[in-house]
């Protein structure tokens, strides 16, 4: 068995990345104007996630160092762990506010809540325009049917859900991609080995929700490596 099968891809031409970003750029359009985009960061903190919720918290700066261009960020973290805990916090401007809520937080074994998040994600955008939602899990246990119409409504509303899937559960894939699908977002795996390059793409997503496909180009062409390769597919 191939033990890269579901890493991050590093190639220029990796199918995985450039279909991610292709997806990025088809995704609904977000605010153009001034001001700071508004991005839910949901997080499946049950006990599976544990290896990986540090690593987590440590990347999670890329994600407002960004946007600083932009005229900044948003970030509301919303996270579900043990036994019906579904929990989120304010809406937060810095990384250092997001980095000491996740750090505050530890996991605890429980089922999936999914569409706690989806609902919660709606309720949100209703009252205040949210631009993208971001969410990070590694299972999903619940009724794919109420999920992918939660994710159809929240297409409808332009707020792309983008999905990172930790593992290998082929009935979670499944789930994830259609949900993303219906959203108008997208969907790529990882593992453990491969998750501190989250960093990139997270900050990728984030500068959409801020500015937009133009911006996601030009914060491409101004970060260079690993960000300049995948947002040069796109141009293609």
């Amino acid at each position: 068995m191939n033990e890269d099968k579901n890493r991050l891809p590093t190639e220029r031409h990796s199918p995985e990345v450039a279909e991610f970003l292709e997806k990025l750029k088809q995704a609904p359009a977000t605010h153009m104007g001034g001001g700071r985009g508004r991005l839910i960061f949901a997080l499946d903190a049950t006990a599976s996630r544990e290896p990986t919720w540090d690593r987590a918290c440590r990347i999670q700066g890329e994600m407002f160092e960004a946007t600083a261009a932009l005229g900044g960020l948003e970030i509301q973290l919303v996270y579900y762990r043990g036994f019906s805990e579904c929990k989120a916090s304010r809406w937060m401007t810095t990384a250092a506010d997001l980095h000491r809520i996740m750090r505050s937080v530890f996991c605890v074994g429980g089922e999936t809540q999914i569409e706690r998040v989806l609902t919660h994600a709606i309720r949100e955008t209703r009252s205040r325009k949210v631009n993208a939602l971001v969410f990070v899990g590694d299972a999903m246990e619940e009724k794919v049917d109420r999920l992918c119409r939660h994710a159809g409504e929240l297409g409808l509303l332009g707020v792309p859900i983008f999905i990172f899937h930790e593992g290998r559960d082929r009935v979670a894939a499944a789930a994830f991609k259609q949900i993303a699908s219906l959203s108008r977002g997208a969907y790529l795996s990882f593992d453990l080995a491969s998750a501190d390059r989250l960093k990139e793409l997270l900050g990728a997503v984030a500068v959409y929700a801020a500015g937009g496909y133009r911006a996601l180009t030009a914060y491409g062409e101004k970060k260079g490596g690993e960000v300049l390769r995948l947002t040069s597919q796109l141009k293609n």
